[in-house]
């Protein structure tokens, strides 16, 4: 949709069940700015950018987030510490109390949106929320209806976001006052209690984690995808803070999306019409790109300005280290149109490693590949779930446990597949710390492993030689243009040779125990991928 917008409403207001508030249907992105500073609610930076604050929850919740469980369910999600149950009960009562909250409201937001960008599988979403900000975020970050889609439109999936509704976890069988719950069966997504933006986005990227794998043969995947002038797509797997949006945001290359995409039969698709990146210490020199789209239209996320000025401070993290900014993507200039690309030639898992022991790049095996998706290593970097303040090792299956219904092996077995069919390579990427463990050595230069990925892009690193790694096995290039050779062996930029093995060992034993709950769905290969400690 363009910022003319749709006013009008494609159908009647008392066809949603409220009674008592105004409903504002699909404002432009100007009208919603505007109404987002005469609530007081947020102000402009000096580029434009709508700054708001998200209250108490400046990043996502996992352990309040739920699903329900009934026959849809049951048998079909992987019910853990992740994917928690709410009965449907449970669900009907937050539901009566979140309504009826929202109904109490002066006014609240709708917001038609669609999920995927290729038609055969595109969802319909209607976002309904209490603040005009949350709904220029739904705006920004899903794909934007044509307006003859918005006089017919038909939501298949509706998200109420309400974060000043608050649970009664001894009533409505929560953990605390905040939620976030999916029901998969009546297709509706409740928010209340938290105002960070984030739960909106990852709850529909939750949906499409379930339904695609399941009912459409389509691989969901956590990952950004770009394509270059020959039409090579790549992949860029990792947890958030790890360099996804910041990696794919090339300007030799056309971004297809920055985050959440589909791999089907034909090829890659993004499910969004936005991104959503990491604002800590963003500088136009690192991220040229990210920095010019904070703009007008963009919405800025817990972050403080210079005094005394409306310029953007963004190494202040004195409110969270997980500051944000959402763009649609046609911000970023050198985008593809539509946001979808061929079967991926190159793919790239992203780790932020706080041991300091991966290189900065490695070539993986097959089952080196499958060994290490499964694994998901990497540290969660501050800021981005609640409670997190530095980094934390940690291993996340499929570099997305967090939002993935089904048992991490369904959607192994499917990249593997992918893999075999596509013959793509695969390389792992270190985004994290080099030359001693975290509080001794330093963040991975940017520069470097963007001229590392650009050479494995173009051919480069085939031409290089390669050396074992010990212990994980990893083949290392020897050299690479542009990138010194000493810090390719992530064992030669430590100045205490004995403590990197021994860190090594350490984490390599991280990862076998971690790997004895996938041993009975792993092949032999797999298994013999595993480090020797």
């Amino acid at each position: 949709m363009d910022d003319k917008g749709v006013k009008s409403p494609p159908t009647d207001l008392k066809a949603l069940g409220f009674q008592k508030t105004t409903l504002i249907w699909n404002e432009t992105r100007d009208e919603l700015i505007q109404r987002t500073l005469d609530l007081n609610l947020g102000v402009l930076s000096d580029t434009g950018a709508l700054c708001i604050d998200t209250g108490e929850f400046t990043g996502r919740s996992p352990k309040d987030k739920f699903s329900v469980s009934d026959s849809v369910t049951d048998n079909t999600v992987d019910w853990n510490k992740i994917n928690h149950k709410i009965s449907p009960e449970n669900f009907d009562k937050l539901y009566d109390k979140i309504f009826a909250h929202l109904d109490k409201q002066k006014e609240i937001y709708v917001r038609d949106v669609f999920a995927c960008a290729d038609e055969r599988y595109r969802t319909n979403i209607r976002v309904i929320t209490a603040t005009p900000w949350a709904s220029l975020f739904a705006d920004n970050m899903f794909i934007r209806p044509a307006e003859k889609d918005l006089q017919s439109f038909d939501p298949e999936w509706t998200v109420l976001c309400a974060p000043d509704c608050h649970a009664d976890p001894s009533i409505d069988g929560t953990r605390q006052h905040n939620f976030s719950v999916i029901n998969f069966t009546k297709k509706v997504i409740l928010i209340g209690g938290s105002g960070y933006t984030g739960e909106i986005k990852k709850g529909i990227f939750t949906v499409l984690n379930f339904v695609l794998p399941h009912q459409k043969n389509v691989l969901s995947m956590h990952c950004s995808a770009n394509i270059g002038s020959d039409g090579d797509t790549a992949l860029f797997f990792g947890l958030s803070g790890t360099g996804k949006t910041t990696l794919s945001a090339d300007p030799n290359r056309k971004l297809i999306g920055d985050d959440e995409h589909g791999w089907s039969d034909d090829g890659v698709f993004n499910f969004e019409g936005g991104c959503y990146a990491k604002c800590v210490d963003l500088t136009e020199e690192k991220e040229p790109d990210i920095y010019k789209a904070i703009r007008h239209g963009a919405l800025l996320e817990n972050v403080r300005f210079y005094d005394g000025t409306n310029k953007v401070n963004y190494g202040d993290v004195s409110v969270t280290e997980n500051t944000r900014v959402s763009y649609p993507i046609d911000h970023i200039n050198n985008i593809a149109v539509p946001s979808v690309g061929t079967t991926p030639k190159n793919v790239f898992f992203l780790s932020y490693d706080a041991f300091g022991v991966l290189p900065p790049i490695s070539k993986l095996t097959e089952p080196q590949a499958m060994y290490l998706f499964m694994s998901g290593y990497t540290s969660k970097v501050a800021g981005t779930e609640a409670g997190v303040t530095e980094p934390q090792t940690t291993f996340s299956a499929c570099f997305g446990a967090a939002f993935l219904p089904l048992h991490p092996a369904t959607y192994a077995q499917m990249l593997g597949k992918k893999l075999v069919e596509s013959g793509a390579n695969v390389w792992l990427i270190n985004t994290g710390i080099t030359g001693g463990a975290y509080g001794v050595g330093k963040r991975m230069s940017l520069k470097y492993t963007r001229a590392l990925i650009t050479a494995a892009l173009n051919g480069e690193l085939a031409k290089t030689e390669f050396e074992t790694l010990p212990v994980f096995g990893f083949q290392v290039p020897k050299s690479c243009p542009e990138v010194p050779s000493d810090i390719l062996n992530p064992r030669n930029s430590w100045a205490d040779k004995s403590a990197y093995d021994a860190k090594a060992k350490e984490l390599a034993e991280k990862f076998n125990t971690n790997f004895e709950k996938f041993a009975s769905q792993a092949s032999a290969e797999i298994l013999a991928a595993a480090p020797k400690v």
